[in-house]
C-alpha cells in the first residue's frame, strides 16, 4: 500500500501515505484476498494489488469526509486537513483515487470499470445522507440508501475483485459481492450503534457524534418512530446542532430505548444474508472465515443496561 501512494515529490509521498502509516483495520484489502481463496488456492499478487486499489478508495474518502466534517483527528493522529490544510487534503484525496484507478486498469477493464462506479455509489451514498442532514423525518430507505453506497458498496467490490482476479465462476462471484455488501452494512449498522451506545473513551471520539452533526442513523430513526413520550422528546431536540446538555440528554434517550435492540436485530438480518451467501463457497478454511466475519462484528454491539 505505502509503495503504491509513492511519488518523485516527497511533500506529495508524505500527505498521502499519511493514513496509511498511522494504522487501519485494512478490512477491504483482507476480503479480497480471503475471496480469492474460496476454492482452497491462495491470493496471488494481483489479487492483492486489487485489494489494495479498494483501500485507497476508501483513504481517498477519509481525506475528504475530514474535510466535510472538520475532524481533527483520524486514527489516533491529526487528520490531513488539520496538519495541511483542506486544500492539500482534496487534492491528495483525489490523487489516492487516482492511484486505485490506475492500479484498477492494471488488473482489466472490468476490474477498472467495477472500481470507477463504486466511487460513483461512495459519492451517491454521501450526497444522500447530507441531504437529509438535521432532517427528523429522514426514511429507513434514506439511510439504507445512505449505507449501502457509502460504506457497503465498496465491501461488495472487494470481494468481488477478490473472485473476478482469482479466476472463480460467475455464480460464485456473485454470491462473494452479496457476502461483500450484506457484512458491509454490518459494519455500518454495528457502527451506528456504537455511536450512540459507547463511551467516549471506546469510541476515541465524543459519542453521539453522528446526532451532533445532523446524521441521523437507525437507532436514532428507531427510536423516534416507537412514538413513545421519550421518542417525541428526542424529536424536538434534534432538527438543529446539539449543545453539550442537549447530546447528553439525546443519548439517554436512545440508549434507554427499544431503538438500539431494533438496530441490532437488523444488523442481524444482514449477518444471516453474509452467511447464507456463503453456502455457495466450498467447505475451505477461507470459507470458515468468511462465516465468522459478520457474526464478529455483531459481537461488538449490546443492547444498554
Amino acid at each position: 500500500m505505502h509503495a503504491a501512494v509513492v511519488t518523485p515529490d516527497a511533500y506529495l509521498t508524505e500527505i498521502a501515505s499519511h493514513l496509511i502509516v498511522a494504522g487501519g483495520k485494512r478490512l477491504r484489502p483482507v476480503l479480497a484476498a480471503v475471496a480469492a481463496q474460496v476454492g482452497g488456492q491462495a491470493a496471488s499478487d494481483d489479487v492483492v494489488r486489487g485489494g489494495v486499489s479498494c483501500e485507497l478508495v476508501h483513504l481517498g474518502s477519509l481525506y475528504h469526509d475530514d474535510v466535510m466534517d472538520e475532524a481533527d483527528t483520524r486514527r489516533g493522529v491529526e487528520t490531513v486537513n488539520a496538519k495541511w490544510g483542506n486544500l492539500q487534503a482534496i487534492l491528495a484525496g483525489d490523487f489516492l483515487l487516482a492511484r486505485a484507478s490506475e492500479i484498477a486498469a492494471s488488473l482489466g477493464t472490468e476490474v477498472a470499470g467495477l472500481l470507477a462506479r463504486t466511487i460513483g455509489w461512495l459519492c451517491e451514498g454521501q450526497i444522500e445522507e447530507l441531504r437529509f442532514t438535521y432532517d427528523v423525518s429522514r426514511t429507513e430507505d434514506s439511510y439504507y440508501t445512505s449505507i449501502h453506497g457509502k460504506t457497503a458498496s465498496l465491501y461488495g467490490t472487494a470481494a468481488r475483485i477478490g473472485g473476478i482476479v482469482a479466476g472463480h465462476t460467475p455464480e460464485t462471484i456473485d454470491a462473494l459481492t452479496e457476502f461483500g455488501n450484506a457484512y458491509g452494512m454490518v459494519f455500518q449498522i454495528v457502527d451506528d450503534v456504537l455511536d450512540a451506545t459507547a463511551t467516549d473513551e471506546q469510541l476515541g471520539k465524543p459519542a453521539g457524534h453522528d446526532m451532533v452533526e445532523g446524521v441521523y442513523t437507525l437507532p436514532v430513526l428507531r427510536t423516534i418512530a416507537l412514538g413513545s413520550s421519550a421518542g417525541d422528546e428526542l424529536e424536538t431536540l434534534l432538527g438543529e446542532p446539539l449543545d453539550a446538555a442537549k447530546q447528553r440528554r439525546a443519548l439517554s434517550i436512545v440508549r434507554s430505548s427499544d431503538g438500539v435492540a431494533s438496530a441490532i436485530d437488523t444488523a442481524g438480518e444482514y449477518v444471516d444474508r453474509a452467511i447464507a451467501a456463503c453456502d455457495q463457497f466450498p467447505d475451505t478454511e477461507a470459507t470458515a472465515a468468511l462465516r465468522s466475519a459478520p457474526v464478529a462484528l455483531l459481537a461488538n454491539v449490546s443492547i444498554p443496561v
